[in-house]
Order: structure tokens, then sequence, then C-alpha cells
């Protein structure tokens, strides 16, 4: 019985430190948690610039990895694309944001 138990809890303690492993970032890897948070902000950015009546929200494409914004697409005058960045960097948990929308 005591060699269950012994193997039991090594076998659990190996399952936790996994999974905290697992679980953690890199600095190319997100984590589960982050992962999350950016799939949250990514979700606000696209709702926000949607909401915005002289934007066509459809040609601007929204990518966010560690709170890090990116957008991209096309814009018919450059104030577009500087309004969509503004609206970005105006969303909780945006740390930066890279504006590649380009003019068409």
């Amino acid at each position: 019985m005591n060699i269950t138990k012994r193997v039991a809890t090594a076998i659990f303690t190996a399952t936790v430190a996994f999974t905290i492993v697992g679980c953690s970032s890199s600095p190319t890897k997100e984590s589960t948690g982050e992962y999350l948070d950016d799939s949250a902000i990514t979700a606000k950015v696209k709702a926000s610039i949607f909401n915005e009546p002289t934007l066509k929200s459809t040609e601007i494409n929204v990518e966010t990895y560690k709170g890090d914004v990116q957008l991209s697409g096309f814009v018919a005058q450059p104030e577009d694309a500087k309004k969509a960045a503004d609206i970005a960097r105006g969303v909780k948990g945006v740390t930066s944001v890279k504006n590649d929308i380009r003019v068409k």
C-alpha cells in the first residue's frame, strides 16, 4: 500500500509539472492564458472597428500576439488607416499597434 501511494504521488507530481511547463510561454510561443487574452483583444478590436461607420471592417484584418496588435488590409483613404490604428490603441489590453494597412 505504501508503494502504491508513492507511485500515485510521483505520477501526480509529474503531471502537475508537465502541465505547468506545457502552459508556460516562451519568447516565440504563447501560453494558453495569453492565447485566450489575445483572442479577446482581437475580438474587441474587430468589434470597435466594425462599430466605426466610416471604416470598411471587412477589408481590415486584425491579429494579436502577446498584446501586440497587427492591422493589415486595405482602406480608401490614409485617414482611415490612421483611424483604425487609433481605435485599436484605445482597446484595453493592447500594448502596441503595428499598422500595415495599405491605401488602395
